[in-house]
């Protein structure tokens, strides 16, 4: 299911970057195993990250996004540019997850 760029745009930085390490979680899941299903989290984290990109709020926060998607892109591709693996990006994202739930439950 897609998301629009205006309800995309609605959610804190903590809730898009949590919403796209789980989209790398199940890209992670399925590596090796279910390559329909592991292509189409690839997909989508590739479309939330030039979403969140697009967002005019993170202007200044523009080239840590770009990295991650470079980084994921690597990953995906076996990380010979970087070393980058699907675990790295999953770790990097679990931190906005864990903020954007504490504030979805009133902590």
């Amino acid at each position: 299911m897609a998301v629009s760029k205006e309800r995309w745009f609605t959610l804190s930085l903590a809730d898009q970057l949590g919403n796209i390490g789980s989209e790398v979680g199940r890209a992670r899941k399925w590596q090796g195993k279910d390559e329909q299903s592991f292509w189409g989290a690839t997909t989508r984290v590739l479309e939330l990250l030039d979403l969140t990109q697009a967002d005019p709020r993170w202007s200044a926060r523009r080239y840590e996004i770009h990295r991650v998607r470079e980084s994921f892109v690597d990953a995906v591709l076996g990380g010979k540019e970087y070393g980058s693996t699907l675990e790295d990006l999953e770790n990097y994202c679990m931190p906005f997850a864990m903020v954007s739930m504490r504030r979805r439950m009133g902590a």
